[in-house]
Formats: structure tokens, C-alpha cells, sequence
């Protein structure tokens, strides 16, 4: 049993890697080719309505998802009924979006914006029309279908971004690429995937799922409306121009931040959901995930924020200059994402959706310091603040979490806190690299390499298991490719 789960994990860990690595790897490739022919004031125009979509998609899902995954017996009227909820949701939500979009474009003076975000908010429904498809997948832990499709999806969106801005079509060339990506997204999950409805609504499933979804729900539009309230925030108080800025840097920090959170939250929910009752082998498990995700985490972010000027004067040019701050205030607050992940994971795990929900009302009010400091103060203050409310997340997720598993905040940074000295010993070393006036590409890879070297002979000296476990996983795939 020991050791299909482990099989089951680590399989899952791997096709999900590849699906977010390729999948957010393209886009983020597309994104540096499109930084280079668009300006960021039009990345900024887009900035100023992700709130909105974001929150809407939240909405959509409501909980939902996590509900299904979680029930061990979910049935096809199950699906259905929340297939049926996601559809008319979605619709009605785009018709709000519709009749509300003069007035988004008011609110940041910014009239092209009503077209704009009318045109963008059919993204809604192409995502509720995937939502059933996704889940029946993640629940089987089946992230090689995924994967296929993510790369299909990134890699067509991706084509038609480019073309459309290297033919001088600006903002509309983003617009493109955001609808086509999620429609390519849900038409292929409907292709590789067998199920399909038969449109039964059950009063009884969705009350039985709303019970614990929408406690989720909840959390859900709460925790997305603080993610992206600095795009609300700094498209409101400053420019277009400054808030494309913000979402470039941003772009960079997600390549690592969220696409590990992702990576473990995927992956960890569903394994851990199948030993929920089996304390000892779950604390066995989650101390595993906890390490081995903070030792890459770590290394990867304060890796990223060492080599943010060159990496970004390299790949996008001069006119960015300003990001390379924001990214590196960006990776010391994303670098504990995964860890908010895991933590928050245990409470779905244990079927806590009410503490998962006292939580996020806790930590959005802390968030209100850091965006109260930069509408006055600037938006390096609020950054900073940013910073401050992860390390306070990461208590208040850690001490909820304790009390269920019995792993305590002391013991989990006890835990990590080896993987974070190692990397930022790392990190203070090469930084100093970036002050050099050479080839920025050439900075760039004495950084990497030298970071690489640093970092792999401090834990050869080290007598860290997780890290000789990583090791022993993957050197047969390094192996694999010499041969």
C-alpha cells in the first residue's frame, strides 16, 4: 500500500511537473517574445481587468472541484449537477461583466477598456465548460492527459499571440491569446476525456457539495480578490505603463512561485486525501512534501531574485528596468507560497473548509496594511508589505494546520530552515555577479552556473535525506539523457 502511493505520488509529482513546466514554460516564452513587441502600457491595459475575470472564475468553480475530489463515492449525478451550475453560472456572469464593463473602463479612465473586457470576459465560459473534465482527471491523478493538453493549448495560443503583435495589432494580440488558450484548454479536455453529461440536477448533490464547497467559495473570491487587488490598486493610483511593469515582473516570479504551489497543491491534495484517517502515515507524507518542496523552492526563488538584473535586461530589454526591483522584493513573499499550499491542503484534507475560510478573512485584513502603504507611499511599499503578510500567512496557515496533524509551525520551520540557509548562502554569493557592467547574457550564466555549483556541493556536505532522496529520483532520468 506503502509503496503504491508512493508509485501514485511520484508519477502524479512528474506529469504534473512536465504540464506545468511545459505548459507555463511556453507561455512564459510566448510572454518574453511579446515583451519585446508590445509596450507595457498594453500589458497594463490587460493588468486592469484580471481582477475582474479572476474573481468571476472563482465564482464559477466555487468550491466545487475540491468538493468532488475529496468525495471517495461521487456519482455521475455528482458531476452533472455541478456541470449544470458552472454553465449558467458562467453565462450570467459574463452578462454582469458585459453590462459592467463602461463602467470598469470609468473607474480607471481608460474608455478603450469597455471592449476590452467585454471581449476577454467570454473566457468565463470556455473555462466552466473544462472545470468537470479537469476534476474527473485530477481526481484520478491522470496529469499526463493534462500535461498533453496544456502544451496543445499554450503552444496554439501561443502562435496566435505573436503573430497578431508582430502585425501590429498591440493589446488585441493578448486579448487573443488569453481566449484561445482557454478555449483550446476546454476543447481538449472534452476530446481526451470520455465522460459527458447527461444534464441531471440533484438538489440533493448540491447541497451535499455546496456544504463544504462553498466554505471554499468563500475563501476562494476572498483569496482572489487580495491576489490581484495590486492590479486594482496600482492601475488606479499609477499608469498603465507601470502596472504592465508589475505584471512582468510578476510573470518571472510565477514561472517558479506558482507553478511549484501548483505542482504540490495538485498533487499532494488528492494522494493525502486517500490516508486522511491514517495519522501517522499522513505526518509522515506531509513532513516529506513540506521539505522536499521548500528545498527547490528555496533555492529556485532566492536563486531568481540574485540574478533578477541580468535574467530580465537579457531576455527583455532596457525598457523593463524597473521590474528587476519588484522581482526581487516578489520572490522573498513567493518563496513561502508553496508553503501556504501545503498547509492550507491539510485543512481540505481534513474537511476544515470552515477554518480554510476563517483563515483567509484573517489574512486579507492583515493585506490591507500593505496596500494602504502603497497607495500613499509608492509601490515599492507595497511590495514590501507584501513580503511582510506572507511570513504572517505562513504562521496563521502552519498554527491551523498543527492542531489537526500535530506538525507545529516550530517544528516545520526547524524542518525547512536548513534548505533556506543553504540557498541564501547561495544567493549572497553570486548576487554581487549582477553589479558587473559585461555582456548581461554572459553575467547570466556565470550566476547560474556558479549558483548551481555552490548549491549542489553545499548539500553533498550536507546529511539531508530529502535531499538524497531527490537525488536518487532523479539522476536515473539525468542518466536517461547522457546515454
Amino acid at each position: 500500500m506503502e509503496g503504491s502511493l508512493r508509485s501514485k505520488a511520484l508519477k502524479g509529482v512528474s506529469w504534473s511537473a512536465i504540464d506545468n513546466i511545459a505548459g507555463s514554460g511556453i507561455v512564459f516564452l510566448v510572454g518574453l517574445i511579446l515583451a519585446r513587441l508590445l509596450s507595457p502600457q498594453e500589458f497594463g491595459l490587460i493588468g486592469m481587468i484580471t481582477i475582474f475575470i479572476a474573481v468571476s472564475n472563482s465564482i464559477i468553480n466555487s468550491g466545487f472541484s475540491n468538493a468532488l475530489i475529496r468525495k471517495v463515492d461521487a456519482s455521475d449525478k455528482d458531476y452533472d449537477t455541478v456541470f449544470i451550475y458552472n454553465l449558467i453560472v458562467s453565462l450570467l456572469l459574463y452578462l454582469v461583466l458585459y453590462a459592467c464593463a463602461p463602467l470598469i473602463s470609468q473607474f480607471y479612465n481608460t474608455p478603450k477598456l469597455t471592449v476590452i473586457t467585454r471581449v476577454v470576459g467570454i473566457v468565463l465560459i470556455f473555462n466552466a465548460l473544462g472545470i468537470i473534465q479537469y476534476t474527473l482527471l485530477a481526481k484520478a491523478v491522470d496529469f499526463k492527459t493534462q500535461a498533453k493538453i496544456s502544451i496543445i493549448a499554450s503552444v496554439g495560443s501561443g502562435i496566435i499571440g505573436v503573430g497578431m503583435a508582430f502585425y501590429g495589432f498591440g493589446v488585441w494580440s493578448l486579448v487573443a491569446q488569453q481566449i484561445s488558450r482557454q478555449f483550446l484548454n476546454s476543447l481538449f479536455l472534452w476530446i481526451l476525456n470520455s465522460w459527458r453529461p447527461s444534464f441531471q440536477f440533484s438538489k440533493r448533490s448540491f447541497r451535499e457539495l455546496f456544504g463544504f464547497g462553498s466554505k471554499l467559495m468563500i475563501s476562494g473570491i476572498i483569496a482572489t480578490v487580495f491576489q490581484n487587488v495590486y492590479y486594482l490598486v496600482i492601475g488606479k493610483f499609477y499608469t498603465p505603463a507601470i502596472l504592465g511593469q508589475y505584471t512582468r515582473a510578476e510573470q518571472f516570479n510565477n514561472i517558479f512561485s506558482q507553478n511549484l504551489t501548483s505542482i504540490v497543491q495538485r498533487v499532494s491534495y488528492p494522494v493525502l486525501s486517500t490516508i486522511q484517517n491514517e495519522e501517522e502515515r499522513l505526518l509522515v507524507a506531509y513532513r516529506k512534501v513540506i521539505k522536499i518542496t521548500m528545498m527547490i523552492t528555496f533555492a529556485l526563488m532566492l536563486g531568481m531574485a540574485a540574478i533578477a538584473k541580468p535574467m530580465v535586461l537579457a531576455l527583455i530589454g532596457e525598457k523593463w528596468m524597473p521590474a528587476v526591483l519588484y522581482l526581487q522584493i516578489m520572490c522573498f513573499a513567493g518563496m513561502l507560497y508553496p508553503l501556504h499550499a501545503i498547509n492550507l491542503n491539510m485543512l481540505q484534507v481534513k474537511g476544515r473548509s470552515d477554518l480554510f475560510l476563517k483563515l483567509e478573512v484573517y489574512k486579507k485584513i492583515i493585506m490591507i496594511l500593505p496596500i494602504v502603504l502603497g497607495v500613499f507611499l509608492g509601490i515599492e511599499y507595497l511590495l514590501l508589505g507584501s513580503v511582510f503578510t506572507s511570513f504572517i500567512s505562513f504562521y496563521l496557515n502552519s498554527y491551523y494546520s498543527a492542531a489537526l496533524i500535530k506538525y507545529s509551525t516550530l517544528q516545520q520551520i526547524k524542518d525547512i530552515l536548513p534548505a533556506f540557509a543553504i540557498a541564501f548562502l547561495t544567493a549572497i554569493v553570486i548576487w554581487p555577479l549582477s553589479l558587473l557592467t559585461w555582456n548581461n547574457w554572459i553575467i547570466l550564466f556565470l550566476q547560474i552556473a556558479m549558483g548551481t555549483i555552490i548549491i549542489i556541493l553545499l548539500y553533498e556536505k550536507s546529511n539531508i535525506n530529502e535531499y538524497k532522496e531527490l537525488k536518487q529520483a532523479v539522476m536515473p532520468f539525468i542518466q536517461k539523457i547522457y546515454k
